[in-house]
């Protein structure tokens, strides 16, 4: 019965589907404006509407760049309380910026993270509170075409991938699969880590890069868990239960890997993004009293971390003690420094046809 109730939604689609290829068409033929800047303007984005991994690939571009240049995260802040271009400073929180540019805030306090809906006036007023900016990464910017970024990443969930998919919402995509056709980059993520050569190649065929696009695919890789307040590390090894606790777009990724390490693994989803209050808290306290046995464990990811991390006083006061999964990716099939060489030739290219400029 769902499958055909799923089949009413396809006119809708089919609507929406027209919608943003006439927005495109508009942009690629030049009638709506794009804005392009002199510095190395990276994006990350995706067709889908979310659940890509696109917070740890835009976190790889940060550990990559920030020794050598100086970076500056764009965002838009989803679910954020406030609106406008917001820069981060010491006392901003969830609330101020957002959840994602938070992490990044929180985890490479030397760069500079900043929110906007519009990213076409936040850069330049970046660019103006940070003259000295030589690398911009905007977060989740692939539909976002009044600007026109230098590159454009695109990823693509390795189980989910656009080639098999539709326009919301009969599907997940938010715009049609041609879109792919704008990207510089291609990734295919959350790949398992055992990928061999013979699927890598299928893939390849299937998606059909383009002459002059790149193609990677690379994996999650889970660190050490570690204390939402101390950043103590944990041994997993003493618990025999854990609670997952996850408003993110598609957890299962994290499940299957906890269930390696813990004999019982239980999930408590919220919405991606969503904003924890004391009743959430309270709620969390129950569902880890109702688990079996003795040694268990409230587990979460970083992105909830830092929409928990608002709740310190309520969540030491329920007695919960809460462990933080960082994520970070790796590339297959040996391609890591391809990938990095390519972005360094970008930028080191950008960089120098900006001072040919400035000097002409």
């Amino acid at each position: 019965m769902l499958r055909y109730l799923k089949f009413l939604l396809y006119p809708f689609s089919l609507l929406y589907g027209l919608i943003m290829w006439l927005r495109n068409r508009l942009y690629d033929s030049k009638v709506l404006t794009a804005v392009e800047f002199s510095l190395p303007v990276i994006a990350v984005g995706n067709l889908s509407m979310g659940g890509t991994g696109k917070s740890p690939h835009v976190e790889y571009l940060i550990r990559l760049l920030k020794d050598v240049y100086r970076v500056a995260t764009l965002s838009r802040g989803y679910q954020r309380r406030t609106r406008g271009y917001v820069l981060a400073g010491a006392r901003s929180t969830a609330n101020d910026i957002g959840d994602e540019p938070m992490q990044f805030h929180r985890k490479f306090p030397d760069i500079t993270v900043c929110v906007g809906e519009e990213r076409m006036l936040a850069i330049p007023q970046l660019v103006s509170d940070v003259p000295d900016t030589q690398v911009i990464l905007l977060d989740d910017a692939f539909q976002h075409r009044s600007v026109k970024p230098g590159l454009n990443i695109l990823l693509t969930d390795y189980s989910r991938r656009f080639t098999k998919d539709h326009v919301v919402p009969f599907g997940y995509l938010r715009e049609g699969r041609k879109g792919y056709l704008r990207a510089n980059v291609i990734i295919v993520s959350k790949c398992p880590p055992d990928l061999g050569k013979e699927e890598m190649d299928a893939i390849r065929r299937e998606i059909a890069p383009q002459p002059g696009q790149q193609l990677y695919f690379t994996a999650l890789q889970y660190g050490q868990l570690y204390d939402l307040f101390t950043a103590e590390p944990f041994d997993p090894g003493q618990y025999d239960a854990v609670l997952v606790v996850a408003g993110i777009a598609r957890p299962e990724p994290l499940l299957r890997h906890l269930q390696q390490s813990f004999k019982k693994v239980f999930l408590l989803p919220f919405a991606d993004h969503y904003y924890y209050g004391p009743a959430d808290v309270a709620k969390i306290r129950k569902e880890l009293d109702d688990l079996p046995g003795a040694r268990k464990l409230v587990i979460t990811t970083e992105k909830d971390a830092v929409r928990l991390h608002l709740l310190q006083q309520e969540i030491e006061a329920a007695g919960l003690t809460i462990a933080v999964m960082p994520i970070e990716i790796s590339f297959l099939d040996q391609a890591g420094d391809s990938f990095n060489n390519y972005i360094f030739d970008y930028i080191a290219n950008t960089l120098i046809s900006a001072s040919a400029e400035q000097n002409a």
